[in-house]
């Protein structure tokens, strides 16, 4: 299963859109298998959801996100995992042992 988690240096971003990079992680088996970066091409509507939709991401971890980013996730069944912070290496942890629960969206639209 393929995460995007929304970054700010190495640690998790409060607004989905707004970040520096995504980094991207596949979860097997409990297990990280691979990690890259993907920088964010710029706050611009509908974009960020296609993009990670081509890149295959399923779910999107951020501290949250406008209504519009969540509407057009959803449509390309993205889950979303809102209200995470922290460091980068902590939450991949958590997603890959299956403790990360989503929360309430931070951001404030």
């Amino acid at each position: 299963m393929r995460y995007a988690i929304a970054a700010d240096g190495d640690q998790v971003a409060p607004h989905f859109g707004r970040c520096e990079h995504y980094v991207l992680v596949d979860i097997t088996g409990g297990a990280e298998v691979a990690r890259e970066d993907l920088l964010n091409p710029g706050h611009e509507p509908g974009l960020l959801p296609r993009l990670l939709n081509e890149e295959g991401v399923a779910f999107v971890v951020a501290g949250g996100a406008g209504p519009r980013a969540v509407s057009l996730l959803a449509e390309l069944n993205i889950g979303v995992f809102f209200g995470a912070s922290g460091a980068i290496d902590e939450i991949i942890a958590r997603v890959a042992s299956g403790e990360l629960q989503p929360g309430e969206s931070t951001c404030e639209h």
